[in-house]
């Protein structure tokens, strides 16, 4: 009997020590769980497939999702505040009608934000850049677009102002990063303020042939940290490429589990979607 115990002590031993050094399907499972959890969750426009987009009712569902980040547009009035819409126009999107840069700050927060997506949003505000800093800083990530910059001269400075009046310039700045399909703004943006993150956005209308090519990622390499891509221009060597140049890729606008999965296949960093829930990991 006693001899029967050793022995299947030892079995038991044997047994345990097989399992650290080949994992068990479950055990494959959670290690590849714990991989998905590492790609960042970036609300885009906040959680804009549920609520108004670029509005405060937005990126608070984003942070109640735990989203990691907030997308949010920057454009600028007429008196020069900076303000979160995506169109440059406020026709889509509010009760008003001509362009954001022709409006001041106070004639466009009585516009009717809300409405348009639905009746239970009626009253939501266009937020002020200053007061989305204030709320989130250091609850959520944030990832700032310009939003056609070169329709607001000086829009750089004016956010650089910002993010330093709250020290958010520093390294470990809270999680803010800024991009922009205008590769010149995001270079003065870096230029003004080197510590701080920096991402360029790719179009169609910027690859070659749908491409992004070498040459591409080297210009990009010389000054931005991310490429944030149209999700259709990645394919897995894309990916390998811009990870060669020690950059980070996080793919717009994803809205359904397919794209999901084919781009954490291809090893995205993290993936810029309508519904954050669509990363509540399987």
């Amino acid at each position: 009997m006693k001899k029967l115990l050793k022995r299947m002590t030892i079995l038991s031993i044997a047994a345990l020590s097989l399992s650290f050094l080949f994992p068990t399907g479950a055990a494959l499972a959670a290690q590849d769980n714990n991989y998905e959890n590492t790609v960042t969750n970036i609300a885009h426009r906040g959680s804009s497939g549920h609520a108004p987009e670029n509005t405060i009712a937005a990126y608070d569902l984003a942070f109640e999702q735990k989203a990691d980040y907030i997308e949010i547009d920057v454009q600028m009035t007429e008196d020069g505040e900076l303000v979160s819409i995506h169109d440059t126009t406020v026709d889509r999107t509010t009760d008003g009608t001509g362009s954001v840069g022709d409006f001041t700050l106070e004639e466009l927060q009585n516009l009717d934000a809300g409405s348009w997506f639905d009746s239970s949003f009626a009253g939501e505000k266009i937020p002020t850049v200053e007061e989305i800093l204030d709320r989130y800083r250091g609850k959520i990530g944030i990832l700032v677009e310009l939003k056609s910059p070169e329709l607001y001269p000086g829009i750089e400075e004016k956010l650089a102002d910002a993010l330093i009046e709250r020290n958010l310039d520093k390294p470990n700045n809270n999680k803010i990063i800024v991009q922009s399909f205008n590769h010149d703004s995001v270079k003065r943006f870096h230029n003004i303020i080197p510590s701080m993150p920096v991402g360029v956005l790719v179009g169609h209308g910027q690859a070659d042939n749908g491409e992004i090519t070498d040459e591409h990622l080297e210009q990009y390499a010389k000054y931005a940290d991310y490429v944030n891509p149209n999700k259709s221009l990645l394919d897995q060597d894309t990916v390998d490429r811009i990870h060669h140049r020690a950059l980070k890729t996080w793919p717009y606008t994803i809205v359904d589990e397919e794209w999901v999965d084919l781009l954490m296949d291809y090893g995205v960093d993290g993936i810029i979607t309508d519904y954050p829930e669509l990363m509540d990991f399987r």
